[in-house]
């Protein structure tokens, strides 16, 4: 198993967070690695598919206001620095792959429910973040 220096761990922020937290800091742990956390927002557009003409410009920015405070309690909580806390707008799996290249992290580790059948068809954050990565992903099953 190669040494990883940079661990980028995603996370929704659910109770589900904190396993995916405990692996992904044992990890850094016995690698000696920086890590990172990602909590990615869609936009409420991508939910509505803009067929709603509304300005969800407001209620987003509360979105994401509420977002950097869990994730500030949440990277407090498991001794992760504020320059290392990401709260970014987008697609789950493109801004994860999106950072974890900016970084150059060798390992993204991501909570995942083990769905399958139909859900499996539709996709998961997971399965996003496993196709299309560029380096190691270990799926935590969680839930």
């Amino acid at each position: 198993m190669s040494n990883y220096n940079k661990i980028l761990m995603a996370v929704d922020l659910s109770e589900d967070s904190d396993t995916v937290a405990e692996r992904a800091l044992a990890i850094a742990r016995n690698n000696d690695a920086e890590l990172h956390i990602i909590h990615v927002i869609e936009p409420l557009s991508f939910a509505y598919g803009g067929d709603i003409p509304m300005d969800f410009s407001g209620i987003q920015d509360e979105i994401h206001q509420q977002a950097e405070q869990q994730l500030e309690k949440f990277g407090l909580k498991h001794g992760v620095d504020k320059e290392r806390r990401h709260v970014v707008l987008g697609r789950p799996e493109v801004e994860i792959h999106t950072l974890a290249e900016e970084m150059s992290a060798g390992l993204i580790v991501v909570g995942s429910h083990g769905r399958y059948g139909l859900a499996l068809l539709m996709g998961s954050t997971a399965n996003g973040v496993l196709h299309g990565a560029t380096c190691d992903v270990l799926a935590v099953r969680v839930g």
